[in-house]
């Protein structure tokens, strides 16, 4: 598809691939030695990273979308981006082939940061291993996270994209989790009744549920609504009771849908996730993501809002 009608994701060669012994030659003994290793062995397939299953599920979509809309351009566009050196590149074009995947963009930046080319490919979301650059791509205005393997094999939907989003900080703003961090739950709880009908401003990821519900939406179109091949969750420590309704009627107010809301009440998320096995779960806190991780999800992580400050101190 034309980048203009596309939804583009961009992913790092660390996060489509487990490149864990490749970077520590990089960092070990260089970048010749890397370079000349990844040349030596340029034949052997990589193994699949954090990113790899996300990525088939989003080629899923892709040919279900094909079959229904064989002329329509807007569909899932994903472009490996790299700050890897092109020599590296037949490595990767042999992997990405062996899995059959469908990746014909590739920008190669030789060592040099790929943020400044994101917004050149129009970038919806981007996905890297290197949690500076997402740092660098959020404060330029791009849905980004920074990818972290699952510590177990998981079985994955190979016919349904699942995609699980925490709330605050993620698809919303920040601004009830600065009222928790700085005046405690009392006063959040308060705050949030008092705003219930005043809609939270947006956060990083609400594009990139915009970009799934209008995808959803050609699925609901053909009367393939049971059998959409994309499910959304809100994964949220929220309480329903005393917080819920402000974030429910937020999506409502921006015309968005999501298939299921999960209000955990301050539970550990891990638990739940395990059950809803998304491809890629979005979260704003590391011990959430830690969490996760430690029960086998992908999880990915959001540097945006409050909670990084009070990360960094702690």
């Amino acid at each position: 598809p034309k980048p203009q009608h596309a939804i583009t994701v961009a992913v790092s060669s660390r996060a489509l691939f487990d490149l864990v012994e490749e970077r520590r030659i990089y960092e070990e003994q260089g970048v010749e030695k890397y370079v000349e290793y990844q040349q030596e062995n340029e034949n052997v397939t990589l193994k699949p990273g954090p990113a790899f299953h996300f990525v088939k599920a989003l080629e899923h979509v892709n040919a279900r979308l094909l079959e229904l809309y064989p002329d329509d351009e807007e569909r899932f566009d994903i472009v490996l981006m790299t700050n890897n050196h092109a020599q590296v590149g037949v490595r990767l074009i042999n992997s990405i082939n062996h899995y059959g995947l469908t990746i014909e963009r590739f920008c190669m930046t030789g060592g040099k940061s790929p943020v400044g080319y994101l917004t050149a490919y129009l970038t919806n979301l981007y996905l890297s291993a290197d949690s500076e650059k997402v740092q660098e791509a959020i404060e330029a205005g791009i849905a980004s996270a920074t990818m972290f393997t699952a510590n177990k094999d998981v079985t994955y939907s190979d016919t349904q994209l699942r995609v699980a989003f925490d709330g605050d900080a993620v698809l919303f703003s920040d601004e009830s989790e600065q009222i928790v961090k700085e005046q405690g739950l009392d006063k959040f709880f308060e705050h949030e009744q008092l705003n219930e009908n005043k809609p939270l401003a947006q956060g990083p990821l609400k594009g990139f549920l915009e970009d799934l519900g209008k995808l959803q939406k050609k699925f609901y179109a053909k009367n393939e609504r049971l059998n959409c091949p994309i499910r959304t969750f809100l994964v949220t420590a929220r309480s329903a009771a005393s917080s819920g309704a402000r974030v429910l009627k937020t999506l409502r107010s921006w015309g968005l849908e999501i298939d299921e809301a999960l209000f955990l009440a301050g539970a550990p998320k891990g638990p739940i996730l395990v059950k809803i096995r998304p491809h890629i779960f979005f979260d704003d806190q590391m011990f959430h993501i830690e969490g996760a991780q430690k029960l086998g999800t992908i999880a990915a992580h959001v540097p945006y809002g409050v909670a990084q400050k009070y990360q960094k101190s702690a």
